[in-house]
């Protein structure tokens, strides 16, 4: 029996416009932007996506396949919120040009990644170490982050069961999905291309993605770059580590650029 075709899914939360796209990173779906998109409150129109766990898809796979689920839901237009790793699936929608991209919110994302010695070493990592061994340090990074979110424990619980709940199949896509990253076409043409929007949302301390050489590549090379905003009490993934905060200023910039 042949093996059944990769899909990618997507699921929308009716709202008002403009539609904002979230494209998640390495962990490749929903399951940590419960807490962000329950401080959205519905006040704009929230597209998830969960990529494929196991395939041999490029970017430029993703990308089709992304834009090609929102056509058929009659979705053509929208913000995009690439987190990490999405924000290179970002960047391949924009070199398609099938989808009318409002504006790109780069959260803890970059443009060409500015570590790539430290990308292919989580990829070493994921690839060669037991799950059992992965599942402790994520554990332990959930004990930390309830102490920031002690007073959201809905996210905290959300945050234990996606760890206890990650596969061999999970990190081995991970893996996967780290060296797109690294092997991909170079963004960079596109963002130099770039006449939309774009932000970036970062948290202060983040050891994965030194956001001042993005930020420094950014402002002297993307013309649609109108600025960013750094959450001191935020890490890597700064939408799940400060829900309300990145909520609060995404949807500010959405109205700013609506208004302008």
């Amino acid at each position: 029996m042949s093996e059944p075709e990769p899909s990618l899914s997507i699921r929308i939360h009716d709202g008002p416009a403009p539609t904002l796209v979230y494209l998640p990173g390495l962990h490749g779906d929903w399951g940590l932007i419960g807490a962000f998109r329950r401080a959205l409150d519905g006040r704009v129109r929230f597209v998830e996506v969960a990529y494929p766990r196991v395939c041999d898809w490029d970017l430029d796979a993703h990308a089709a396949a992304l834009t090609t689920a929102l056509r058929a839901k009659g979705i053509t237009r929208g913000w995009l919120l690439g987190q990490s790793f999405g924000s290179q699936v970002a960047w391949a929608i924009a070199h398609r040009g099938d989808f009318r991209i409002d504006g790109l919110i780069l959260a803890g994302g970059f443009v060409a990644h500015p570590s790539p010695a430290g990308a292919r070493l989580m990829r070493f990592l994921l690839t060669h170490a037991p799950t059992s061994a992965l599942r402790g340090p994520m554990s332990l990074w959930v004990e930390a982050a309830s102490v920031v979110m002690h007073r959201n424990p809905e996210t905290v619980a959300e945050l234990r069961d996606f760890v206890h709940n990650r596969t061999d199949a999970d990190w081995d896509a991970a893996a996967r999905r780290l060296g797109l990253m690294i092997s991909a076409r170079d963004p960079r043409p596109v963002a130099r291309a770039a006449r939309y929007p774009v932000h970036y949302l970062g948290g202060v301390v983040d050891p994965l993605v030194p956001w001042p050489l993005v930020l420094w590549w950014l402002r002297r090379r993307c013309p649609g770059y109108k600025g960013a905003r750094l959450l001191p009490l935020a890490g890597h993934n700064v939408l799940g580590s400060q829900p309300e905060a990145s909520a609060a200023q995404v949807l500010a910039w959405l109205k700013a650029e609506t208004k302008s």
